[in-house]
């Protein structure tokens, strides 16, 4: 075996190691996950869905020029990516921190997690001010099944915007 260019073989005793059984609830050290990250990228997801609309209503006249398309594809471009990292953030937290124990205590984990990823994507491709706030709903109730599962029930949900 090599690590880093180095034959551990020779550091590596011919014994049969002891193992020694650990067990987690996730698969990282608690910390790691939080839904935070899902919560600011859905926030740039309805802050750039408010600006698409209000942008195209105020430039009814003049939607064909550069400024208006340029600008325009600009908060299409960052609310596609900001709901692309939402989605990848909730999936995470679905699969790797949610375990079937869990399910026990919130029998709708499944079909929450899985409704809050359709509406990542519903906000990839659309410009809806409905959908952008079901996102944000989606996440603060998934904010709360997290915090409850970690008993801190007191970790409040707070918007940045």
């Amino acid at each position: 075996m090599f690590i880093d260019g180095i034959q551990m073989g020779q550091y590596m005793s011919r014994e049969t190691p002891t193992v020694i059984d650990a067990e987690a609830h996730c698969d990282g050290p608690c910390g790691v996950y939080d839904p935070a990250s899902a919560r600011i990228a859905g926030e740039a997801v309805q802050s750039m869905t408010k600006k698409m609309l209000e942008l195209a209503k105020n430039h009814s006249d003049d939607c064909c020029s550069a400024a208006y398309i340029n600008t325009m594809s600009r908060y299409a471009a960052i609310k596609e990516e900001e709901a692309q990292k939402c989605k990848d953030e909730l999936l995470v937290l679905w699969t790797d921190f949610f375990k079937p124990q869990h399910l026990e205590s919130i029998p709708d984990l499944h079909d929450t997690f899985w409704q809050a990823a359709k509406l990542c994507s519903a906000c990839k491709v659309e410009v809806s001010a409905e959908h952008a706030q079901e996102l944000m709903d989606a996440i603060e109730n998934i904010h709360n099944m997290f915090w409850n599962v970690k008993g801190r029930s007191e970790i409040s949900w707070i918007r940045a915007s």
